[in-house]
């Protein structure tokens, strides 16, 4: 199997993932950049994350038109993936979902959505809030163009996630593994900082120095990311599609 091929193949399992860890339902996406052309990324056609095979993966480029010619219908929020391709050479994958427990974090600005768990490091110590309407006005809320799409990304900057008001979240990453873990404990960091504040008392974030930490010891493919990968893709069934690289980059 060529390395597009395993790329295309590990996106179908990115899809499975997400959708059995619920941080995508009927709707949310991930896609991948095209390995010898980053002018160009991959993303499923219009359809529910759980159900998508390889003969549903599209080939775009970064302004979300289709490289070849395509009557199924397209996801329309395309435009977020192309427009942090465009924005950021260095991230080969991406991530948009409206997993429920970031979505507070999105609307209340009283407290805002910091690392607080290990896991939660590649947060950083500041997560931006992109609002449509600040340079949009009143829309449907869904990124729809370009130049949403390079709006969006601009927020983003040189992070890893952004928080998209009363919509969800994107995420950004060095690789589709990668972008994988950093969705699935996006939720689970939300949901620890949100039953923390009920507790009540004084909430104890991460350090920097705890974050820097933490983030260096992740890779696509240290043996943490990989232990959950493979530990994901089999209990979203899809197991036996997982390979390995010869010579895994850490």
């Amino acid at each position: 199997m060529s390395h597009l091929e395993n790329l295309l193949n590990d996106l179908v399992i990115a899809n499975r993932i997400l959708a059995h860890e619920d941080v995508v339902d009927a709707y949310g996406h991930v896609s991948v950049r095209h390995p010898e052309r980053p002018d160009r990324f991959f993303l499923a056609r219009s359809l529910a994350p759980e159900l998508v095979t390889r003969d549903d993966i599209v080939e775009l480029t970064l302004d979300g038109k289709p490289v070849k010619e395509e009557k199924r219908a397209l996801y329309l929020e395309r435009f977020i993936h192309g427009g942090i391709f465009e924005a950021r050479p260095d991230v080969m994958a991406v991530v948009h979902a409206h997993a429920e427990d970031i979505l507070p974090f999105g609307i209340a600005s009283a407290t805002p959505l910091r690392p607080v768990i290990h896991s939660g490091s590649f947060l950083g110590a500041h997560v931006p809030i992109w609002d449509i309407a600040d340079k949009f006005g009143d829309t449907n809320m869904l990124v729809a163009n370009v130049e949403q799409g390079q709006d969006l990304a601009k927020c983003l900057g040189e992070r890893n996630v952004v928080l998209m008001r009363g919509h969800g979240f994107s995420a950004a990453a060095r690789s589709i593994i990668e972008v994988v873990r950093m969705s699935v404990f996006l939720p689970r960091n939300a949901r620890a900082l949100l039953r923390a504040k009920q507790l009540g008392g004084q909430i104890k974030y991460l350090s920097q120095g705890e974050i820097d930490a933490r983030n260096r010891g992740y890779g696509p493919y240290s043996p943490e990311t990989w232990r959950a990968w493979e530990y994901w893709a089999n209990k979203a069934g899809v197991g036996k599609l997982v390979t390995r690289p010869e010579s895994p980059k850490t």
